[in-house]
């Protein structure tokens, strides 16, 4: 069983017959370089919205619903996009949210989520995870456009000053905690414990 083992171990412990150390040493470093580069590419390549809504799933459902509010139009022309409320801007908050990821490419290599009705029967579960994640985050998504510290709380309506400075200001909750369905449809909430 290890005879194997200790055959590939010879081998890669010895000197190369052909190639000198340097150069040994510069392909690496350039193959590294290569890789490096291509996996940031594809990185990229999979956080834009038009990857996002290449699955009809994403784009019948959850992306039809953004384009009805304030996030997609308004006045001032800024419009978030999938990945600027999904995907963390930090490169390795970034990776790992991508590995949690591939469970949703099961959902859409399977057809788990494949009609409007199946999506639904799923929409609780799914919204539950991502509000578990953000409050988890503390809001991460929001706060890399919204900021706290830049809220003119004498703009705002009464109820939304008074709760910005009650729950917010003091950390006492995050943006999600109570703006769940600001961007996509809530699901059915009966009988979720603490929805009123």
């Amino acid at each position: 069983m290890f005879k194997p083992l200790r055959a590939y171990w010879r081998t890669i412990r010895r000197p190369s017959k052909y190639f000198s150390l340097g150069l040994l040493s510069l392909g690496g470093f350039v193959a590294g370089i290569v890789f490096w580069g291509g996996f940031n590419t594809a990185l990229e390549l999979t956080n834009t919205e038009s990857f996002c809504i290449s699955c009809h799933e994403m784009r019948d459902n959850v992306y039809a619903e953004l384009q009805t509010t304030v996030h997609y139009a308004n006045a001032s022309g800024v419009r978030a996009s999938c990945p600027d409320c999904h995907v963390p801007h930090a490169w390795t908050d970034k990776v790992a949210r991508k590995v949690q990821a591939t469970k949703e490419l099961w959902g859409t290599i399977f057809g788990v989520i494949d009609t409007p009705e199946e999506f639904e029967a799923h929409r609780l579960a799914m919204a539950t995870r991502e509000w578990s994640r953000l409050k988890a985050n503390n809001s991460l998504e929001c706060r890399n456009c919204h900021s706290s510290e830049s809220m003119d709380i004498s703009l705002q309506s009464a109820r939304a000053a008074d709760a910005h400075e009650t729950f917010l200001l003091t950390g006492e909750k995050t943006c999600i905690d109570c703006h769940k369905g600001i961007a996509h449809r809530l699901p059915d909430m009966a009988g979720v414990e603490g929805w009123q």
